[in-house]
């Protein structure tokens, strides 16, 4: 009976104490989560040149003009029609989504129309720092970077070089308004990617960031 009474005793002393165990285990997991934000996070905000902000604040005005993505031209997208074609830096390919991408190097309203394209005033692909691309976000189901908005935290992104792979994970997704320039802030260790469309897909009025980490 003695063993029956302190068998109950240890139990209810478990079931008291495992709200607040549990409570614990949450919050060091919390902490870990928090502490590993807060490394991704850790950037310089001299990495914010004029040149990547004056670069960015052009990228975002012609993000909102999603004609231009899905095939309608104006004066201003024909003028360098007769222009030699440029080559790509690389491709953008994102599973999930069924995406596959040339990506042109400098975000100008013509490369747009067709391609992603590499901010040239954010880090070279796969290297220290935080390279952004960005592309329209076209009406055309699949088109573009028609889809962005269904990749999911986890999700893996391959960038293909000529002469490299890089693979990255991404880690952060958010809206934010158009000026928001800070999406651009660097790291002075990771190798981060942060890919730059618009939201929503008709009538758009802020920016879908999707921030990824390459992986060892």
């Amino acid at each position: 009976m003695r063993k029956l009474a302190y068998v109950s005793i240890i139990l209810g002393i478990i079931i008291m104490l495992f709200p607040t165990v549990n409570e614990w285990m949450e919050n060091q997991k919390q902490k870990e989560l928090l502490q590993e934000a807060e490394s991704l996070s850790n950037t310089d905000k001299s990495t914010l040149t004029p040149e990547m902000i004056k670069g960015y604040t052009q990228l975002s005005s012609w993000l909102t003009n999603t004609a231009a993505a899905d095939g309608s031209q104006s004066s201003e997208t024909t003028s360098s029609s007769s222009a030699e074609e440029p080559a790509p830096i690389a491709t953008i390919q994102i599973d999930r989504i069924g995406l596959e991408l040339p990506v042109l190097e400098g975000a100008t309203r013509d490369h747009m129309r067709y391609a992603a394209v590499h901010m040239s005033e954010t880090a070279a692909l796969g290297q220290v720092g935080n390279a952004a691309i960005a592309a329209h976000r076209s009406r055309t189901t699949g088109r573009l970077f028609n889809r962005l908005n269904e990749v999911k935290i986890g999700d893996q992104i391959l960038i293909h070089t000529r002469s490299e792979k890089y693979l990255y994970k991404v880690y952060n997704i958010s809206i934010v308004a158009p000026s928001n320039v800070s999406v651009l802030k660097s790291s002075k260790e990771k190798k981060l990617l942060t890919l730059i469309t618009c939201d929503p897909l008709v009538n758009p009025t802020h920016r879908l960031i999707v921030h990824a980490k390459q992986l060892s």
